[in-house]
C-alpha cells in the first residue's frame, strides 16, 4: 500500500491534492478539522468539500478530523501508516494577515508548530517520504514594495528592464522588512522545512505560492482573492478595496497547476528545495482588472467600497518567477490563466452564489 498523507485536505489545494494523488493510484489519508470555519465563519467551512471527497473517492480516501497542533493524535496516525507513506503534502494553515493579528498564539501554533509536528513525524515514521510544504510569497514580507514600480491606468507594474521584470525570484531577501504576524509564522515554517531537508537529509520542498485559486475555494473576505471577487459579484456583496487605488497586482495559479507541480517533485524529489510558484507572467491581474473580468462574465457591475489604508505588509505588485522550478522540472506546464480561472469559478458556483438559482 502506498499512501499520500494530506493535511488541510478539505481546503483548496488539499482537496485538489487528494483527488490528484488518488487518481495516481495512491490511498489518501486526509487531515482537516475545519479550522477555516473557526477562522472565517460558516461560509468558509470546508465541510462540504470533505463530504464531496468522501462520496467521490470512497475507500481510497480516509478522513481524520485531527488538529495538527495535537502532537499525540498526529503521531498515532503517522505511526499507523508508517513506511507506507509515500508522500506528505502539507497544506494546513491559518492563511490570513488580518486574522493573525487577532490571535498571534493560534496563528503561530498552527503555522509554525503545526509544521514542525508534521516534519518530526515524517522523520520518525516515514523518513523516505518527500514532504511538500505550501509556503507563501508572504515570506518575502513587504520587500517587493521596494521595487521600482510604475503606476499605469489599471495596475502597478515593475519598471521595464528590471531584473525581476519576468517575475520575482527566490534570491529576493526575506530579511529587514515588515512581514505581518502571519508572514512571520510562515517564515518560521518555511525555514524549518528547509532545515529538516538539510540537517536530517529529508526530501523537502517549500512552494512559495502566489495567489492560489480555483473553484474549490471556500472564498471569504479575508482569504481567497479571485474566488471572493466572483462571489461578491454574484451574490451582490460590497467588495472592500484596501488601498493602492485598487491597482495592486497578483499572479494567480489554479490549484490543478499547483498540484501537478507537487506530483513532479514527488516523482523526483530534492532536499531542502525552495521554489516560487504562481501564475507568473502567464496568469496575473490587478484588482481593477479582476473586477472588469468578473463583470464580463456575469454581465453585472461590481459593488465596491474604497478604503484608503492598505493592509499592513500587503504587496503592491507581486508576479513571481517559476524559472527555478521549471529548470528542475522542465516537463511541468501551466494550463490556466486568469480568465479561465474566473470563468471556472463562476460555472462551479452559479447554483450556490446567484440568488434564485
Amino acid at each position: 500500500m502506498s499512501v499520500a498523507f494530506v493535511t488541510g485536505s478539505g481546503g483548496l489545494i488539499g482537496s485538489e491534492a487528494v483527488r490528484h494523488f488518488a487518481g495516481l493510484g495512491l490511498d489518501v489519508v486526509g487531515i482537516d478539522n475545519d479550522m477555516r470555519q473557526e477562522f472565517f465563519g460558516e461560509e468558509a467551512s470546508t465541510a462540504w468539500n470533505v463530504r464531496r471527497l468522501t462520496d467521490e473517492l470512497g475507500p481510497s480516501y480516509s478522513h481524520h478530523s485531527i488538529d495538527i497542533r495535537d502532537r499525540a493524535a498526529l503521531g498515532k496516525l503517522f505511526q499507523r501508516y508508517g513506511g507506507d507513506v509515500a508522500v506528505v503534502i502539507h497544506t494546513a494553515a491559518q492563511p490570513s494577515h488580518d486574522w493573525a493579528v487577532r490571535d498571534p498564539f493560534t496563528d503561530f501554533d498552527v503555522n509554525a508548530a503545526g509544521t514542525l509536528n508534521v516534519l518530526q513525524n515524517v522523520r520518525e515514521h516515514c523518513p523516505e517520504a518527500p514532504v511538500v510544504h505550501c509556503s507563501t510569497n508572504k515570506v518575502y514580507g513587504d520587500r517587493p514594495n521596494d521595487l521600482p514600480l510604475v503606476e499605469l491606468e489599471t495596475r502597478w507594474e515593475i519598471e521595464p528592464g528590471h531584473a525581476y521584470e519576468q517575475g520575482i525570484r527566490e534570491d529576493m531577501s526575506i530579511d529587514a522588512c515588515l512581514h505581518s504576524i502571519f508572514g512571520a509564522s510562515k517564515v518560521a515554517a518555511d525555514v524549518m522545512v528547509q532545515e529538516y531537508g538539510r540537517y536530517f537529509g529529508m526530501r523537502t520542498a517549500c512552494f512559495r505560492g502566489g495567489t492560489l485559486t480555483g473553484p474549490a475555494h471556500s472564498a471569504t473576505e479575508l482569504h481567497g482573492f479571485l474566488g471572493y471577487v466572483m462571489r461578491a459579484n454574484m451574490e451582490r456583496r460590497t467588495y472592500k478595496i484596501f488601498g493602492y487605488q485598487g491597482k495592486q497586482v497578483r499572479d494567480a495559479i489554479h490549484s490543478s497547476d499547483v498540484v501537478s507541480a507537487f506530483e513532479a517533485f514527488f516523482r523526483n524529489p530534492r532536499s531542502a528545495a525552495v521554489y516560487n510558484l504562481g501564475g507568473g507572467r502567464h496568469s496575473n491581474t490587478s484588482m481593477r482588472e479582476a473586477f472588469a473580468e468578473a463583470e464580463r462574465i456575469t454581465g453585472q457591475e461590481m459593488i465596491s467600497e474604497y478604503v484608503e489604508a492598505n493592509r499592513i505588509g500587503d504587496h503592491k505588485w507581486w508576479i513571481g518567477s517559476n524559472e527555478a522550478f521549471q529548470a528542475d522540472y522542465p516537463d511541468w506546464k501551466q494550463v490556466y490563466d486568469v480568465p479561465m480561472i474566473m470563468r471556472e469559478i463562476y460555472e462551479a458556483n452559479v447554483d450556490k452564489w446567484v440568488p434564485g438559482s
